[in-house]
């Protein structure tokens, strides 16, 4: 392990990955390659139905576009990064790298956070309150939702980030991590880290507590409407059209609340194992989430799968 010059502020990170385990990196290489590359084409193909299909031309899959479009950007912003720490034994990062992948990745987190809450409110007024839905969730409501979460989630992202870079490395500049993760940068400073400490716990609160907290009482009221159907048929129908945000909303927050919650090992000879998985964890947040994404719109939305057939026979014929 590195140490920097005491005397010499860090001028970049080695990233440890999983140099610990070089059997694991070349099966992980194909693996999280495969997983990119499905979420691009997924997500790619979800982006234009939504913006083909005028059938489509509706709130809730304007907020799903920008979801595909998230989670695109999400993890461009580190997994080719995660794909070339395998392939090379011994990976820097520049500290000007390191804060705009830090940045990147924090806003997109944050801004799927707020974006999922206004998801659920879209389904909330539909379901809820059918007849305004449309006054309610009219172009010029819907449009600025989308772009206050950006706005929010981007606005945190530089707080924490700005916080970060203005500390200073001084000692030890190895990142254990396949990328620059906030928590696992502010490790390595040689300052004191409380503001950066209570400000991370004032956004967890913010970005997880709030939305959380809203999605479920807006789910309460969902499902209170839906059991007040007198037809069988008419509860199925009204269930399908928030069955996929909410699974994918228990598979967001699900996994982070365990990455983040999960109580650490006290026992030594399990130091390793501890350490992998904290690794592989934010991995599978970080790269599965985005790919079920538009698998669980597209097997539970009948609108979606009509709409990409059609794509694909237009696409056929023109060819």
């Amino acid at each position: 392990m590195e140490k920097a010059n005491w005397s010499s502020p860090v001028v970049g990170f080695i990233l440890l990955g999983l140099s610990a385990h070089p059997k694991l990196e070349k099966m992980f290489f194909v693996l999280i390659l495969l997983m990119y590359l499905v979420i691009l084409l997924g997500n790619g193909v979800l982006i234009l139905v939504t913006v083909l299909d005028a059938r489509l031309h509706t709130p809730m899959y304007f907020f799903l576009g920008n979801l595909s479009f998230l989670d695109i950007c999400y993890t461009t912003s580190s997994v080719p990064l995660i794909l070339d720490s395998f392939l090379t034994p011994r990976k820097t990062i520049s500290f000007s790298a390191c804060a705009v992948q830090m940045f990147l990745s924090f806003a997109m987190a944050g801004t799927e956070c707020v974006l999922l809450g206004m998801m659920a409110f879209d389904r909330y007024v539909a379901i809820c309150n059918p007849l305004r839905y449309p006054m309610v969730m009219s172009k010029a409501a819907y449009v600025p939702m989308a772009v206050s979460s950006w706005a929010i989630g981007g606005t945190a992202s530089v707080v924490h980030t700005s916080l970060t870079i203005q500390l200073p490395f001084c000692g030890d500049n190895v990142i254990n991590h396949f990328t620059c993760e906030i928590l696992a940068v502010l490790k390595l400073a040689c300052a004191d880290i409380s503001i950066n400490v209570i400000s991370m716990g004032v956004t967890n609160v913010i970005f997880l507590g709030a939305p959380v907290l809203f999605i479920s009482i807006s789910y309460v009221f969902i499902i209170v409407t839906i059991l007040r159907i007198p037809s069988a048929e008419g509860r199925r129908k009204a269930f399908s059209t928030c069955s996929a945000h909410l699974t994918v909303v228990v598979i967001f927050y699900g996994t982070l609340f365990f990455m983040y919650g999960k109580p650490k090992s006290k026992d030594p000879l399990g130091a390793d194992k501890q350490d992998l998985s904290d690794k592989l964890i934010p991995l599978f947040y970080g790269v599965v989430t985005p790919m079920l994404n538009p698998i669980i719109y597209s097997l539970r939305n009948k609108d979606v799968k009509a709409a990409v057939r059609n794509l694909v026979t237009q696409t056929c014929f023109t060819q």
